[in-house]
């Protein structure tokens, strides 16, 4: 990382807010992210009033969302143009014997300045479907490119490293910035990575360890959700050098 500006993002899955709520709280806080970039936001009666609630206890401020995706914003961040997109996937998922429904997908995100550059960030959650994850991670990343700026993606791409929506992000030239973060699911016994955060080209980053963060306890991250969270911290890459 360089010494200039820096943007604190947290990607989240938060369990449709249906866990610890105090113990997911706790973690947000102690994390003290710029911009919180969430999967699995509370939805169906109240979608509005509950997510606004959840901000508020995070410190946070609601901005926007697409399906269950959702951005939120610390006090001095400002994030514009908002951009939400509805993501095609099968209605119903096969897998052995096993047949269940999927909610609709979706992928949402904005833009922010950093340091006078612009950039964007962009937030996802992939089905279960694996023949759907080809067409949903096209359209995401259709999606990124729109806001024609350097960006960070991130979410739940429920696949761990060496599936197909892995090498097709490293084929789009994303850099993957958690690749000796750790397992991040399931959150009280971590084994499978499948939550990312990736950057384009134009952006420098780091994960940061939950464990060097200040009030971040394994009690609480078992508690609070069914993911560990992703913290990282980006800045703009530096111009490069007379040759």
């Amino acid at each position: 990382m360089s010494d200039g500006p820096a943007l604190r993002v947290l990607s989240y899955n938060v369990h449709r807010w249906g866990d610890d709520r105090e113990a997911l709280a706790r973690v947000v806080r102690a994390c003290a992210p710029d911009v919180a970039l969430l999967q699995e936001a509370p939805t169906w009666w109240g979608t509005r009033r509950k997510r606004e609630v959840m901000s508020a206890g995070f410190g946070l401020r609601y901005v926007t969302a697409s399906a269950r995706n959702a951005i939120l914003v610390a006090d001095g961040t400002d994030v514009v143009d908002p951009q939400r997109w509805r993501v095609w996937r099968p209605f119903v998922r096969r897998r052995l014997r096993l047949i269940a429904t999927q909610l609709p997908g979706g992928a949402v995100g904005a833009r922010v300045t950093l340091g006078g550059v612009d950039l964007a960030l962009v937030v996802c959650h992939l089905g279960l479907h694996i023949r759907g994850r080809e067409h949903e991670v096209e359209q995401v990343l259709k999606g990124c490119r729109s806001f024609g700026t350097p960006y960070l993606l991130v979410g739940d791409l429920n696949e761990e490293p060496g599936g197909f929506v892995w090498s097709r992000l490293a084929e789009e030239g994303l850099t993957d910035l958690g690749v000796d973060a750790g397992p991040t699911f399931h959150s009280d016994n971590p084994v499978k990575r499948i939550d990312g955060a990736l950057l384009s080209p134009g952006l420098t980053g780091r994960v940061i360890p939950l464990d060097s963060i200040e009030g971040v306890t394994r009690a609480d991250l078992a508690a609070g959700s069914d993911h560990l969270p992703v913290l990282v911290e980006i800045s703009p890459a530096e111009p490069a050098g007379p040759q």
